[in-house]
């Protein structure tokens, strides 16, 4: 069992280089399976979920290659040997259900087990298949798995999502890049990570117009080639370190990012009191007199949730009341109660945070709930009196590459402990 030993630590500073988007590279993994040749894609954050993603594929018959420096892989996916995916990897890790869209329309089936991943909210795939269906698949389910079928090639469709869910937007488009005819997504998903999946399978051939905006229109193609891609900068790695150097007071310097897909939490930062300048690709973050300002979770522009974990640490010891308002996930403050034996104030209303700010944290030994939840603890750790230990670190190993070595280079006191 590995777990991360932080001791309080001075204004973070330096530089610090974001790796390629989790979010994005695990659905264009997905996606390499609608083609018969090697695809190559760079910019890769070598991840447990990206593991077990690269798992998963080669589970199903594909030859997959890391290269040496772990920011680049192939994938061959000339001779699909199954299209089920075992229950063993699917249950690691939620996101493998976008193997389903890819199988699907390559081979006419596919049989996930039901998914797993972190517990911050039930997640169900109901609006995934609803799209399978719109496009001509029939759903079974039982024993655990769920079987999508069609008879001949899927036939494009309208498919209206009751919530511009990322995951089923990825899983239709990947599924509609192959059907007969014109497939529309209304109120799709606009997030960065789509467009750049789109991106992706444009380059392999496919016709996509409005990726990035609430209605995509998806003309299928007879057939899509190998490809190559860059996956985009990682925005909550990215968001991450900004606030580290928020609660430290520090002045860091966070590279290889897109602006454009910060833009929430730099301006929740500035109304905090914090100093934040933009480059082309880059963003420096300096502390400063850190207030209280509220928040509440929205999908994308808006902020995200996957940065309210962060945000509620910061705001444990600004001045003042704050109050979070998490929309998306019902399960996204497990993290208060770990919080709250560092000394942090804060009272759970429904789907609230009342937030009192408070002089000090004191480390304390803390467990990690899910992904985001341990990137709270660690922010809470820089700036605890004494020592944090954080446990269940294998969810922050999920999201985060190599996050101890990189807030080491900034001048955290924070090591890893293996047992």
């Amino acid at each position: 069992m590995s777990r991360l030993i932080i001791t309080e630590s001075g204004p973070l500073k330096g530089k610090v280089r974001v790796s390629g988007a989790k979010n994005s590279v695990l659905p264009i993994i997905a996606a390499s399976l609608l083609v018969d040749g090697r695809c190559t894609i760079d910019e890769i954050p070598y991840l447990n979920d990206v593991r077990i993603m690269c798992d998963l594929v080669k589970s199903l018959g594909a030859s997959v290659e890391i290269f040496e420096d772990q920011t680049k892989l192939q994938i061959n996916c000339r001779s699909l040997s199954t299209n089920t995916a075992p229950y063993e990897l699917v249950n690691k890790m939620r996101a493998s259900f976008l193997v389903a869209g890819p199988l699907l329309a390559k081979t006419g089936a596919a049989c996930i087990s039901l998914p797993g991943g972190c517990a911050i909210g039930t997640r169900p795939v109901d609006l995934h298949l609803k799209g399978f269906v719109a496009l001509g698949a029939t759903i079974t389910q039982g024993h655990g798995y769920i079987e999508v079928k069609k008879n001949g090639r899927l036939k494009g469709g309208k498919v209206y999502l009751d919530f511009p869910s990322v995951g089923a937007t990825e899983n239709i488009m990947m599924a509609a890049v192959l059907a007969d005819g014109t497939t529309t997504i209304e109120n799709a998903a606009i997030e960065p990570e789509i467009v750049d999946l789109a991106t992706y399978l444009t380059t392999m051939g496919a016709d996509i117009k409005g990726a990035g905006t609430d209605t995509i229109k998806i003309s299928g193609a007879r057939e899509l080639k190998a490809a190559d891609h860059a996956i985009i900068p990682d925005r909550i790695e990215a968001g991450t370190y900004m606030v580290a150097a928020a609660i430290t007071g520090g002045d860091v310097t966070i590279e290889n990012v897109v602006t454009d897909h910060l833009k929430p939490v730099t301006a929740k930062l500035r109304e905090a009191g914090i100093e934040v300048s933009e480059e082309l690709t880059s963003i420096r973050v300096r502390g400063g007199n850190l207030k209280a300002v509220d928040i509440k979770t929205h999908p994308y522009p808006g902020f995200p949730t996957d940065m309210q974990s962060q945000m509620t640490s910061l705001m444990s010891i600004a001045c003042g009341t704050s109050m979070v308002i998490e929309t998306i996930f019902e399960n996204r403050f497990m993290h208060v109660c770990e919080l709250k034996r560092m000394g942090a104030n804060i009272k759970i209303e429904g789907r609230s945070a009342i937030i009192e700010g408070c002089s000090k944290l004191t480390g304390a030994q803390v467990k990690a709930t899910d992904l985001r939840s341990g990137a709270a603890l660690i922010l809470a750790g820089l700036v605890a009196e004494g020592t944090t230990e954080i446990t269940d670190i294998d969810h922050i190993d999920r999201g985060y590459s190599r996050v101890d070595d990189k807030l080491r280079s900034l001048g955290a006191n924070i090591i890893r402990t293996e047992e």
